[in-house]
């Protein structure tokens, strides 16, 4: 995936072992998920009908269910809105006024290169992100429920990484490590616009949180990932606040799109085999 790697900002210490990548623990929020049977996303078959001394009490727990379908957390609008007020507590205040064709966009003072942002950790969560995302969808392959969505998680992060570096080469916009300022577009070889990585992350969770959200509210936790990488772009001087939240934005776009299709459009490319599962072969 070559539209998340983006290694030109922060250099990474060769001696500096990824078991110190800090971030990759967050992703034991999703791995949680493993224990999930692959047909998780089926709903359940009723047992037995009730007695018909009892018929009026399934009239009750449909009505109770048909309330919670109301719940806040189900509502499409929670997912741009939970990240959006996720990322700005994230955001520390600072000093100075904002620039940009934006209006939001200021270079953060450098981080500690061993510190939790450093740009050996950002790494590791895009490393360990590519590696985790890839490895549950072979071994669980497309089936209902957890496989399915990891499928569909795989679909989005690789076109939205197309996305990335088709945007990237027409923008040319210049980082803020190199002190040309947030209206430097168009400059040669320049790739800050938007933030592959961010999209990365995006890309990854949003399947994940519109599949998941309605039994388990707590995946909406997953956002901190985009979040986190996104403060640590800023904070490598790496990217420019427009540009992570750009990223963000077409992650998301792109997770909710494939999340809509009921055939993953990679398993529609790829052969056949490739989608079964390893654990079904095996």
């Amino acid at each position: 995936m070559s539209a998340a790697i983006e290694t030109r900002c922060g250099t990474v210490a060769r001696n500096r072992p990824f078991r110190r990548a800090l971030p990759v623990v967050p992703l034991a929020v999703l791995m949680a998920l493993a224990p999930m049977q692959a047909y998780a996303g089926s709903e359940p078959r009723s047992a037995d009908p009730p007695p018909a001394s009892k018929a009026p009490a399934p009239a009750k727990k449909a009505h109770k269910m048909q309330l919670g379908a109301h719940a806040w957390w189900r509502k499409p609008w929670v997912l741009p809105t939970a990240g959006a007020v996720a990322f700005l507590a994230a955001m520390r205040i600072h000093e100075g006024s904002s620039h940009g064709p934006f209006g939001i966009d200021y270079r953060l003072k450098a981080q500690d290169k061993n510190g939790f942002f450093s740009r050996s950790n950002q790494l590791g969560l895009e490393f360990g992100t590519v590696a985790f995302e890839a490895a549950g969808a072979l071994f669980l392959g497309n089936h209902k429920g957890l496989g399915h969505v990891f499928w569909q998680s795989a679909d989005a992060s690789v076109f939205a990484g197309f996305a990335a570096d088709a945007l990237k080469y027409t923008f040319r916009r210049a980082r803020p490590f190199q002190s040309k300022g947030p209206n430097a577009f168009f400059q040669g070889t320049d790739q800050s616009f938007p933030s592959g990585e961010v999209t990365l992350q995006a890309s990854f969770v949003t399947p994940f949180i519109l599949h998941y959200r309605h039994r388990y509210p707590w995946i909406w936790a997953a956002e901190l990932l985009p979040v986190y990488d996104a403060y640590g772009r800023m904070k490598s001087q790496g990217h420019w606040q427009s540009d992570v939240i750009a990223g963000w934005l077409l992650g998301t776009a792109f997770g909710y799109w494939a999340s809509q299709r009921k055939v993953p459009l990679l398993v529609e490319i790829l052969p056949h085999g490739v989608s079964v599962g390893f654990y079904k072969r095996f």
